[in-house]
């Protein structure tokens, strides 16, 4: 009597294509799904959480004693003393938010200058946004302006002007450009933030003087790109040194530079 029960219970049960069928899709779907989540959350969701992170870090709230730049210090004793036989440092500003027009800045002066000629000496250095440019080399044949890279190095280390040749500026394909200036700054890639390097560079001024300077940042108050901060030392007297009280000496003996780095001086 218990055959036929017997029987049955051991016949498995015929599965239906269709239905298998269906269920594969599902599963491939809810994985595709998931594959393509994971992935919009790494492109979008993590730089911005990157980004938030950075910003805490550099909160008050993390950094109770982290200081401003010293140029927007209001205490002058918060700015570094240089030595005692060292021309003092000056800071600036300078506005380079357009992404069309170039910002002009004169060390003689000390301050952000309007220029309508760029054929003229009255500047030395140009900026917009991240570029910048001297006034010589293929911007301006009438100027004498050049780059020497220092590298990271303490800015009041730095009292004489090295006997090495100056980047001047050329132009490529696209644009001019100075190849020394053009590496003052790192980006990072996940929160598109630039940040300059520790560098010191000695910028030979339109006239032939020179300057030692360092950039310190490039973001205005109110976060926009474009406000470059810069430490300098002018040597108005056109000696080739930053130390107090020098009489002018015979202009250094430069290197020679490749010919299509050579500017002419009229």
């Amino acid at each position: 009597m218990s055959e036929p029960f017997q029987q049955s219970a051991t016949l498995a049960e015929p599965k239906d294509p269709e239905k298998e069928k269906k269920r594969k899709m599902w599963r491939n779907l809810f994985i595709l799904n998931l594959c393509i989540s994971l992935l919009l959350m790494g492109l979008f969701w993590l730089p911005h959480k990157f980004v938030q992170l950075n910003e805490f870090m550099g909160s008050s709230s993390v950094e109770p004693r982290r200081k401003a730049p010293a140029f927007m210090e209001a205490n002058e004793e918060a700015k570094p003393q240089p030595p005692s036989h060292l021309k003092e440092s000056k800071f600036a500003m300078i506005n380079a938010t357009s992404e069309e027009d170039w910002t002009y800045f004169d060390f003689s002066r000390g301050k952000q200058v309007d220029i309508f000629d760029k054929s003229s000496r009255e500047w030395d250095l140009a900026f917009r946004r991240g570029n910048v440019l001297t006034n010589g080399g293929a911007t301006n044949k009438f100027g004498k302006g050049g780059v020497l890279d220092l590298g990271e190095v303490d800015f009041d280390s730095v009292d004489q002007v090295p006997n090495r040749p100056f980047v001047a500026d050329q132009s490529t394909r696209t644009e001019t450009k100075n190849e020394a200036l053009a590496q003052w700054y790192s980006y990072n890639y996940i929160t598109h933030k630039l940040t300059p390097r520790k560098h010191v560079y000695i910028v030979k001024a339109a006239d032939g003087r020179y300057a030692k300077v360092q950039f310190l940042g490039f973001y205005c108050a109110n976060k926009e790109p474009g406000c470059v901060q810069i430490r300098y030392t002018f040597q108005d007297n056109g000696a080739p040194n930053f130390m107090k009280n020098q009489e002018k000496e015979a202009p250094i003996k430069e290197a020679s530079i490749p010919s299509d780095q050579k500017t002419s001086d009229l």
